[in-house]
This record gives C-alpha cells, structure tokens and sequence, in this order.
C-alpha cells in the first residue's frame, strides 16, 4: 500500500541508536521516507557507534543515513543536537559521517513566532548518571539485555508484533522508574525560562511527551527504540507527536516499512 507523503515545516527525532541492537532503523526509515520536512532537528543519540566490540550497523541504518544526506542535497537544512551517546557526527567513519557540525543547543524559532530551547537534555541528569563510565555500562548492560532477548525471541513465535518482551518492558518499566518524579521535565523548563523562551524540545529519556504542566512548553521527542515517535512542526507553528508503532503484518513479513499509528 502506497501512502501519501506528508509535509512539515520541522521534524525533531531524537534518541535513534544507530549502531546498537535495540534499534529500530527499520521503522525510522520508514517513518522519514512518508515524513518529509524543510528543516530536521537530530536531537541527540543519533549515531551511537563508541562500542567497536559489538557493532550492529544494518542497511536500514545505513539507508537512514543515506536518506537524510539525499535530503540535505535537495535543500532541506539539519541541525544535530550532540547527545551523551554521540560522536562528533562529521567525525565519524565514512560512510556514516553526516556533513553538519553538532551544537550543544540551540534556539529555534517556529512559525507562530514561538522561541524553543532545543537540546539533547542530559543536562537534567544527575552528575553521576551524566559520567561517561555510566553511560558505557548502561550501553553494555542494554546490549546484553537485547541480545538476550532475541535470544529468546522464538520461544514467542505466534504471539503479537505489537506486544513488549519481557525485556523490552523491564528496559522501559526501568527506564520510567528513574524519571516517575518528572524533576528532569522541571529543569529543562525552568532553564527555558532562564533563557527567556517559550519551551524546550529534548529527546534523552525515552519518554516521548508535550504537555504545559509546568508553565512553559515541554516536548520530548521519544525515542526509537521504544516509543517510536518524532515530533513535528506543521508550518502554522502547531507541534505534534507523532507514532509510528510497527503493523503486524509488515513485521511478519519483514517489510521495511509501517503505518502509522496515528498523532497524538
């Protein structure tokens, strides 16, 4: 089936992994060959390739990548957020280097005239979370969870496409734990404010969200590892979300494609 191409002023994706087993590159190139945009912001985590022991760079990813560049050559602009994961982006090994510089943040004005903080978001972390050793454990400890998990995978033939692991949920039901309290939503809003903007577009928790709860706006990207969603900014200035929740059928016919489940 043939979808429509849809057309947006900015999309800010974050949190794509490529290079890690978790990965849904699939998914992400799906999501972009219907998801087309004048400007792409890559909010951090994009290439997560610092483990030479246990590589997994796939087509897909490598297609992603190459969709992008095919993008930027037809005049789209990208920015790229650095995240904790990230290499310098132009640094990395051809033919996986991106030709555009990664900033830390930056201030991104949208079309209603509405001013975003637009960074990675790591910052909210406590320091100790933040240290390069416990971002490499956490990266080694995910790996070795996914592979097991696929491991295991055939012991789950029949069941739903859509349907978590026991791993998957133990990753995402941990990963919850650690911000129930929403306190890093609370930093990054009260540095927006500091900077005298009107929100912050972040990616980092693995939590996709876009709400005003805390005076200012807040949105989270998501991820693609588990929540499969991007933010969108349609040319009015309106931000969305965005999910691109895997088919089943497609999935069991190892498509490399998905419909989209619908915005939120």
């Amino acid at each position: 089936m043939t979808r429509s191409i849809r057309h947006h002023r900015g999309l800010f994706l974050s949190d794509l992994h490529l290079g890690t087993l978790g990965s849904r590159s699939d998914l992400i190139l799906s999501f972009l060959q219907h998801n087309r945009a004048e400007t792409y912001f890559l909010v951090g985590d994009i290439l997560d390739l610092w483990q030479p022991l246990l590589p997994h760079w796939t087509e897909d990813a490598q297609r992603v990548l190459d969709h992008l560049r095919d993008r930027q050559q037809a005049g789209a602009v990208i920015h790229y957020l650095r995240g904790n994961h990230d290499p310098d982006p132009t640094l990395a090994p051809e033919p996986k280097c991106l030709d555009v510089a990664a900033v830390d943040e930056l201030i991104y004005h949208a079309g209603d005239q509405r001013r975003y903080l637009v960074l990675h978001g790591d910052i909210a972390d406590a320091r100790v979370v933040r240290s390069h050793v416990m971002t490499r454990l956490g990266s080694r400890i995910d790996h070795i969870l996914r592979r097991l998990d696929r491991g295991l995978s055939v012991l789950r033939r029949g069941s739903s496409a859509e349907a978590r692991s026991t791993i998957e949920a133990l990753l995402a039901g941990v990963n919850s734990l650690l911000y129930r309290g929403r306190k890093h939503e609370r930093r990054l809003v009260d540095l927006a404010r500091q900077k005298g903007v009107h929100g912050v577009i972040c990616g980092h928790f693995h939590i996709a969200g876009l709400h005003d709860d805390h005076g200012l706006t807040y949105a989270n990207c998501g991820d693609w590892l588990d929540s499969m969603t991007a933010l969108a900014e349609d040319h009015d200035g309106t931000l969305r979300l965005l999910s691109w929740r895997p088919v089943a059928a497609a999935i069991h016919a190892g498509m490399a494609s998905a419909e989209p489940e619908g915005a939120t």
